[in-house]
């Protein structure tokens, strides 16, 4: 497959959540079932506690778009990676409305024979511009919320 053409993909991913905000506990899942109602809580996003935080689904998801984007274009470029390692870090700090995540930054280490630095760096550098997460960091976003109201008895 090559990195353009016509393609659409849906995918999607599950929230659910029980209880307060600091009390609570939430559980994510994947359509593929790579994540199956893994649990998230107020501790695991700022405590480290065992779960997972939205900012590391964010990290991992935007780790592995980058990486896959760069091999499609060293690939088009006449290029291979023998071995690929990028880690995301995500910044989640405290702001007037309560938390944002105001950066993200990409540590890269790759070997790619008879690749030079100059072409690496170029070709790193379009795939981090490029790659389908870091453009929804800059995209539409669009919400339908629905209420429902739950029944309540009478005795």
């Amino acid at each position: 497959m090559s990195a353009r053409g016509d393609f659409v993909a849906l995918r999607s991913g599950t929230a659910a959540w029980m209880g307060t905000g600091t009390e609570g506990l939430g559980f994510v899942s994947t359509e593929s079932g790579a994540l199956q109602s893994h649990p998230y809580t107020v501790d695991s996003r700022f405590n480290g506690s065992a779960g997972t935080s939205p900012e590391e689904l964010i990290a991992a998801a935007y780790a592995s778009s980058f990486t896959m984007y760069l091999a499609l274009i060293l690939a088009e470029a006449g290029l291979a990676a023998d071995h690929m390692d990028t880690t995301a870090l995500v910044t989640l700090q405290s702001d007037q409305h309560g938390f944002t995540i105001p950066r993200l930054h990409l540590v890269l280490t790759a070997s790619i024979p008879y690749a030079d630095n100059a072409t690496f760096q170029s070709l790193a550098t379009k795939a981090k511009a490029n790659c389908a997460v870091s453009k929804l960091l800059n995209s539409e976003i669009t919400l339908d919320a629905t209420l429902t109201v739950g029944m309540t008895v009478a005795f």
